[in-house]
């Protein structure tokens, strides 16, 4: 990144979690050396954690924790939120708007320590859901935000942050870019307890019902329902790139391959080798009925298309899920005491 100094101090909020985490540890690997890591989590509780970092464990919603955390910087990525899936999100909508209280003291603060650069994660929950009521949706981009009608809460305070982006930039000449992700997936993430997204949570129920003998996976929705999804390294790239350029205004960042929920149950089921009875959970939180990504001004300013099959990420993903589910089995084990 020509903007961004490997000499400078850059702080990475939201570290402990799943885009923050491979962020960091991307930036460490490419030469950036003074890396501040700030999640409100106990490091253990930390997805990845780098040696030679600066970990910080900081609640970002109180104004002077933004103020410590961004002490010194050059550059700063917020990647932090209270969010997960769709279950979470249409259960906890105050908590997901109680988020714009991290990115605006996050921007108070980088004005405060004259830094350089703002990035922030927004999501393609800001488009208006009027645009997304058929599973065979338009692509989205970026001018179907407005008229503004976002996911209720989670969508809201992104749609809201954005605007506190760009009005940073206008009256305090911070300069602010930001990335709409669309369902972004891959190891080293939540694949359990209720914040898990739906490329994580069908490799879980896949595999439990894969190690337990069980022929049956529940679903929820009727699995008509739409989306894209893009694979982290395609975002790491993506982010990197919107961060270092001259695009002020929010570009959206995604796959355009857009598959049925179904379609990537068949995936999942591939890659497992089993092929499951499906119970569809029709009152479960399903969101939008298709959401999709037009890519075409992010390709024309930045170059940038995603690489990566869905496919070919969603076996990663199964393959690091399904370790890690069967070494915590292993040490379940290894703990039950003998009759």
């Amino acid at each position: 990144m020509k903007n961004v100094d490997k000499n400078g101090l850059i702080v990475i909020t939201g570290a402990g979690g799943f885009i923050g985490g491979h962020l960091a540890q991307d930036l460490w690997s490419t030469g950036y050396s003074k890396i501040r890591c700030v999640d409100v989590k106990p490091t253990e509780d930390w997805y990845q954690v780098l040696p030679g970092t600066e970990n910080l464990v900081l609640d970002l919603a109180n104004k002077s924790a933004c103020v410590e955390a961004l002490r010194g910087v050059h550059a700063v990525f917020n990647l932090a939120a209270d969010m997960g899936g769709m279950g979470f999100i249409e259960s906890n909508k105050a908590l997901c708007m109680l988020s714009v209280l991290i990115n605006t003291h996050l921007l108070v603060a980088a004005v405060h320590n004259n830094a350089d650069r703002f990035f922030f994660s927004s999501s393609a929950c800001v488009y208006a859901e009027d645009k997304q009521i058929t599973p065979d949706v338009i692509p989205l981009k970026e001018a179907d935000a407005y008229p503004a009608m976002p996911e209720d809460g989670y969508g809201w305070e992104k749609l809201f942050s954005e605007r506190m982006c760009r009005h940073f930039s206008e009256d305090f000449g911070l300069t602010t870019r930001v990335a709409r992700y669309h369902n972004v997936y891959g190891t080293h993430g939540t694949y359990d307890g209720g914040r898990e997204k739906a490329p994580a949570a069908i490799c879980r129920k896949v595999i439990e019902a894969k190690l337990s003998g069980a022929q049956e996976i529940e679903i929820w929705g009727d699995g008509d329902q739409t989306r894209s999804f893009t694979y982290i390294d395609d975002c790491l790239i993506g982010t990197k790139l919107i961060m270092d350029s001259d695009v002020a205004a929010p570009l959206t960042l995604g796959s355009d391959q857009l598959v049925t929920i179904n379609q990537l149950v068949d995936i999942v089921e591939a890659i497992a080798g089993v092929q499951l009875h499906r119970r569809y959970k029709l009152d479960a939180p399903k969101g939008v009925r298709g959401r999709n990504s037009d890519n075409t001004l992010i390709k024309q300013e930045l170059d940038w298309r995603p690489s990566t099959r869905l496919e070919d990420g969603m076996e990663k993903t199964y393959r690091w899920i399904h370790d890690q589910m069967v070494g915590r089995a292993e040490i379940r084990k290894a703990y039950v005491a003998p009759t």
